[in-house]
C-alpha cells in the first residue's frame, strides 16, 4: 500500500467510524510498547518519543552517551514495526556513494557493457544513522534529499526509497573531536530530538538481570509496513481543538526574537527561533502523544510535553547567553509552562 493510497483511505473515514479505529490503533500501540520494552528496558519517554516519530512519518535524532541502548532500541523498533532496517556507521572517510549507492560497469557474456545501479543502505524503510555527526558535511548532505523527499537522485535519475521511510540517527553529545556538527537545515529535518539519559537505579538493576542471563527477552512483530502507513494516515484524522492550535502557534512564535509576542528574556537569549516546520511538528506529535496515552484528542498538556523535543534543535542561543551558561531546555520549559497557565486561566 502506498502512502498516497493510505491518505486517500483515511480521508474517507466517517466521524462515527473514527473513534473505534483510533481505539483499535491505541490497543495495537500498547502491544507494540510492551514488545519493545521486552528488549529495551525502562526509558518509557524515549520509547514514546521514538514511536511518536514513526507514527507521524518523521525522523528522530537520539542524543546520548555510548552504551545507553540507542542501537538496541532502533533494532527492536525495526522488528516490532515490521520494517526493513538498515544501519550505517558514520565515519570521517564515509562517502555519499557509500550511503546512496553507485553505478558499476558490468560486462555481459556477449561482450556488451552496461551500467548497473547498486543501491546503498539508504534503500530501506528504517535507516539507523549511527554517530551521524562523524561524517563530513558532504556525506551528511547526501541524506538531506532522502529525509525530505523520500527519494534520492543518483546519476541523474530519481530513485524512490522504501515506503515508509524513516531515519533514526544517533549522536554522542560529549566526544566532539573528529566530528562535524549537523547544519541547521538538516537538524530541521528531524521531527524530534530525543535525549537518552542514564537509567535510574531500579531500571539499571532490571537491565542487569535481564541481559546477562542465559536468555534475553525477545521482541515480536506487531505492525506491518502497510499497517504503519494506515496508522500514519489515521493520525492525521485525529481532531485538534482550536485552543490547542492557538497554543501551538503562541509557543512557536514566542521563541522568535523579532516577533512582537516574544518576551524580553527570549530577545536577550535566543539568536534564532523555530520556523513553521516546528509548528507542523508540534501539531503532529501532540496527536501521537494523545494516541499513545489512549486519548481521542490532544490537550494543552501534550503541547507542553512535546515542546522540548520538537523545539530544542530548531533554536540557538546567542553568544551572550552561551557565555552566561543559559539553557535552552530550561527556557523552553519555563515558556511552555507559562503558556499552559495562561491557557488554564482563560
Amino acid at each position: 500500500m502506498s502512502a498516497n493510497r493510505s491518505a486517500e483511505t483515511a480521508a474517507t473515514i466517517e466521524p462515527a467510524d473514527l473513534v473505534p479505529q483510533i481505539e483499535a490503533l491505541e490497543a495495537k500501540l500498547a502491544e507494540a510498547k510492551a514488545s519493545i520494552t521486552a528488549r529495551f528496558i525502562g526509558q518509557e519517554r524515549v520509547v514514546d518519543l521514538t514511536l511518536s516519530a514513526l507514527l507521524c512519518g518523521g525522523h528522530a535524532l537520539l542524543i546520548g552517551l555510548p552504551g545507553l541502548g540507542k542501537t538496541r532500541l532502533v533494532e527492536t523498533l525495526s522488528t516490532v514495526m515490521g520494517l526493513d532496517g538498515s544501519r550505517i556507521q558514520f565515519t570521517p572517510d564515509l562517502m555519499p556513494a557509500d550511503i546512496l549507492g553507485s553505478e558499476v560497469l558490468e560486462k555481459a557474456k556477449d561482450g556488451t557493457r552496461n551500467f548497473r545501479f547498486v543501491p546503498g543502505p539508504v534503500f530501506c524503510q528504517l535507516l539507523m544513522a549511527d554517530e551521524i555527526n562523524r561524517a563530513s558535511p558532504r556525506t551528511q548532505s547526501a541524506l538531506l534529499q532522502a529525509m525530505q523527499e523520500k527519494r534520492v537522485t543518483v546519476a541523474g535519475e530519481d530513485r524512490p526509497l522504501g515506503v515508509p521511510f524513516h531515519v533514526l540517527a544517533t549522536q554522542n553529545p560529549i566526544e566532539q573531536e573528529g566530528t562535524y556538527p549537523l547544519p541547521e537545515a538538516q537538524l530541521d529535518r528531524f521531527l524530534v530530538q530525543i535525549n537518552v539519559a542514564y537509567p535510574d537505579r531500579d531500571t539499571e538493576r532490571d537491565i542487569l538481570l535481564s541481559t546477562t542471563g542465559a536468555a534475553e527477552g525477545e521482541a515480536h512483530a506487531v505492525f506491518t509496513a502497510d499497517e504503519l502507513l494506515a496508522a500514519q494516515a489515521l493520525l492525521r484524522q485525529m481532531p485538534v481543538g482550536e485552543s490547542v492550535v492557538e497554543m501551538i502557534l503562541d509557543l512557536v512564535r514566542a521563541f522568535r526574537p523579532d516577533d512582537a509576542s516574544a518576551s524580553e528574556k527570549v530577545r536577550d537569549t535566543v539568536a534564532w527561533g523555530p520556523g513553521p516546520r516546528a509548528a507542523q511538528a508540534l501539531m503532529m506529535t501532540v496527536r501521537a502523544r494523545a494516541m499513545l496515552e489512549g486519548r481521542l484528542a490532544p490537550s494543552a498538556e501534550d503541547v507542553i510535553a512535546m515542546a522540548e523535543p520538537v523545539l530544542i534543535h530548531r533554536m540557538a542561543l546567542n553568544f551572550a547567553a552561551r557565555a552566561r551558561g543559559d539553557s535552552l531546555a530550561d527556557l523552553i520549559a519555563q515558556t511552555a509552562a507559562q503558556l499552559g497557565r495562561s491557557e488554564a486561566a482563560a
